[in-house]
């Protein structure tokens, strides 16, 4: 690496350092005066690897830098970290929906579980910084519609939502029992409208 290329490496690390949020490369550009955001780019790809080995590792979610413990020595912050209060059964549905469905409304989201859902459930998704207000529906009431925040995919560890995991995975963990029920309910009910269809012609 040259002497400039070097130096250039080690503002981003700095700039990264000092930031209190994840950065995108040309937000982090824009810090170092003129330097390209395809030679910051080409920087950032360094570093990963050279902190791939390390006690920290430099990742990218949602389109942002920052740095993060290396997964292996998570268990040694333990102690230091706060503990985020654990999500309702609701919450976590919702949240579930949002992701897979963004941008979504609050009926579409009653639509797919099944049940109402109470403001307060969006209201501490939102408190939470996983979820966010992504504008209105261009439908008439013009309603409100949700979307996941870059907060959620560094929490979860994910780049991007191509990254969330697969409904087999999610029905293992029982979050879409919900769902399964209504499409079952559903098909139940379909088949007794037409078993009494074909009683009432016989």
């Amino acid at each position: 690496m040259s002497e400039e290329r070097d130096d250039l490496a080690r503002a981003v690390e700095a700039t990264l350092f000092a930031s209190e949020e994840p950065l995108s490369a040309d937000v982090i550009a824009s810090h170092l005066g003129d330097s390209p955001a395809s030679a910051i780019r080409a920087i950032l790809q360094d570093l990963v690897s050279h902190y791939e080995d390390r006690g920290i590792h430099l990742v990218e979610r949602g389109g942002k830098w920052h740095f993060q413990t290396a997964p292996d020595l998570a268990h040694l912050l333990r102690r230091e970290r706060e503990q985020v209060r654990s999500l309702s059964r609701a919450a976590t549905e919702v949240l579930a929906i949002i992701a897979y469905h963004e941008p979504v409304s609050r009926a579409e989201i009653e639509s797919i579980r099944g049940v109402q859902t109470a403001k307060g459930t969006l209201d501490v998704l939102m408190e939470a910084g996983w979820v966010r207000i992504a504008g209105r529906r261009e439908v008439p009431g013009r309603p409100v519609i949700y979307a996941i925040t870059p907060e959620f995919l560094q929490h979860f560890g994910l780049s991007s939502r191509k990254d969330l995991p697969g409904i087999e995975e999610l029905r293992a963990t029982g979050l879409l029992d919900p769902v399964d029920n209504a499409f079952d309910a559903m098909m139940a009910a379909d088949s007794d409208s037409v078993g009494t269809e074909a009683d009432s012609e016989d």
